[in-house]
């Protein structure tokens, strides 16, 4: 079954490197001993505690503000570039940090203001990991930032490569020479696309492999950063909070444990990865925050009815403090979320990236909540409505709309893109690939749908729906039908108030307008063609891509 624009849904590797068809090979396991396993321990060397995990892996903490001033694997130093450590932020300043050893666990402690971070090593294991607490809007954390030197790995994911020469966008978004565009905000993938993202040499994979992300917002369809690479070294990031076209408030709390692992080329191990692994080692480390297995919940689904089974389906979780999400399973929509902190959420099916269908859930410590089959209501699926034409798929996704695909990793202005101009013809076979995925108020407002309709059809009224995913400065639609009749320009649904169009995302709150065509609109010419003008309302934004904008999920005329 395919995904969004195609894409098989479920979990997915984001591998960077020289060596990416190294594939499975030599994968290292999360528990995985060494021989050396007896040099399991700490020291202090004055400026910096420092970890031995009795494999290969030996890293620095600093004592003053607890970054990662050292990640050091079989004899070589991959941390740093351009002078700059990895840390939360962009470091974190003066801090309290402490050390403690516990058996097999070695656990360093990060006190900031309100903030608190740790780091954990694990006894004969190449991996760190990590925890971030963020209790408030005291203090500014939105992620980590693995720093790695430059040379030690190829790029061969060079949309996020960050250095070229000229700036075209906010200091973040460039071009080269060949007209090709690069920014740190080109991921291409989801949230729920990737369990890791990283490096691999062929003998060495440097890996950051993602946390649950609960106390993250932005739900399972969210994009945001993942690395960046520039002449100065590469950005592994995991994503606290990430406001570019945001849609749900910050959360705040303990996310983690997300994982720094290094192996010898190959994928981290899948033990690792989020919804996989256990942490009961942690359950008495004291972390500020933490919630143990026994203390979660889980949310089991008999199946759901009213599906299209050409669509995957994701069953998301979420309120005001935590979210989670799981896919449902293609022959009947069988979910099951675990893993769930206590309380009352808002249950969301979505097909697609689009929500179908909202209930309420309520979660306890230890329990099971299992939910009867799930009735998605006909109506509630807009694709189901008889349409006299209709150019492309609700499914929540401008996927198929012509550079759909390519504006999750590139700029509009970029040399690969398609005009963004062009009418579209009913009947042609190319209306959606022909239709631009984003409209502007300064690039392509205006773009003209040319259709037929019989007699019956032209003599009564009709109701044209058009969906977008998100928007830029409130741009909306407004329409003409034949040069005649002009609808009024539509109040502005909520979206989010940042860049997106512009920074890989068409992520916001899905909407539909609707406009009521009266018949005296129609040509009563039956072999002449209609026309439908689309034009961006807006007094907000500036020029070109940054003039109002939306992005489009489908457009379609009822019968």
């Amino acid at each position: 079954m395919s995904g969004v624009n195609g894409r098989p849904l479920g979990r997915r590797t984001f591998v960077l490197g020289s060596a990416a068809a190294a594939g499975t090979a030599a994968l290292t396991g999360p528990l995985a001993t060494s021989a050396s396993a007896a040099s399991f321990g700490w020291s202090d060397d004055g400026s910096d505690y420092v970890v031995d995990t009795g494999a290969s892996l030996v890293f620095k903490v600093s004592k003053t503000n607890g970054d990662l001033t050292s990640l050091v694997y079989k004899g070589t130093e991959y941390q740093g570039y351009g002078g700059k450590n990895s840390h939360v932020e962009s470091g974190l300043g003066t801090s309290t940090v402490t050390i403690a050893q516990s058996g097999t666990t070695i656990l360093i402690s990060v006190a900031y203001g309100t903030l608190k971070h740790y780091y954990a090593a694990r006894s004969g294991e190449n991996n760190v990991y990590l925890w971030t607490n963020k209790a408030d809007s005291s203090v500014s954390a939105t992620r980590y930032i693995v720093r790695v030197k430059a040379g030690l790995f190829l790029n061969d994911e060079p949309d996020s490569y960050t250095y070229a020469p000229t700036v075209i966008e906010s200091a973040d978004v460039f071009e080269k020479s060949d007209g090709q565009t690069r920014a740190k905000h080109y991921s291409k993938l989801r949230v729920m696309d990737y369990d890791y993202i990283g490096w691999t040499a062929g003998s060495v994979g440097l890996w950051i492999v993602r946390s649950n992300h609960e106390k993250a917002s932005g739900g399972p369809f969210y994009r945001s950063l993942l690395r960046h690479q520039s002449a100065d070294g590469g950005g592994l990031y995991e994503i606290l909070y990430y406001g570019e076209n945001q849609t749900e408030s910050e959360r705040y709390g303990l996310q983690g444990p997300y994982v720094i692992a290094l192996t010898d080329g190959g994928a981290p191990s899948s033990a690792l990865y989020p919804g996989t692994l256990t942490t009961s080692w942690a359950d008495s480390l004291g972390i500020s925050g933490y919630v143990a297995a026994s203390g979660r919940g889980k949310v089991a689904g008999v199946g759901i009815s009213g599906r299209n089974t050409a669509y995957a389906y994701t069953v998301g979780l979420a309120n005001s403090a935590a979210q989670y999400w799981g896919s449902a399973r293609a022959s009947d929509g069988y979910f099951t979320i675990g893993g769930v902190l206590p309380g009352t959420y808002t249950l969301t099916v979505f097909k697609g990236e689009l929500a179908v269908y909202t209930t309420s859930v309520t979660v306890t410590a230890g329990g099971t909540t299992t939910l009867n089959t799930i009735t998605v209501p006909s109506s509630n699926d807009p694709g189901n409505a008889s349409a006299i034409w209709r150019i492309n798929n609700w499914d929540g996704t401008p996927g198929g709309f012509k550079n759909a695909d390519l504006m999750t990793y590139a700029h509009p202005s970029d040399v690969r893109a398609a005009s963004w101009t062009g009418n579209v013809v009913i009947g042609s076979g190319t209306e959606t690939s022909a239709f631009p995925c984003y409209l502007w108020k300064d690039v392509n407002s205006g773009i003209t749908v040319y259709f037929r309709l019989t007699a019956a059809q032209a003599a009564a009224a009709h109701t044209l729906r058009i969906g977008v995913t998100t928007a830029y400065a409130n741009g909306r639609p407004q329409v003409v039908v034949n040069d005649t009749w002009t609808s009024a320009v539509p109040s502005p649904p909520t979206q989010p108030s940042t860049r997106s169009l512009t920074v890989g995302s068409y992520r916001g709150n899905n909407y539909t307008f609707t406009y009521s065509v009266p018949a005296s609109a129609w040509l009563t010419d039956t072999s002449a063609y209609n026309t439908l003008k689309i034009y961006v309302a807006s007094g907000s934004g500036t020029t070109s891509f940054l003039s109002a904008g939306t992005s489009i999920d489908a457009i379609d005329l009822l019968a």
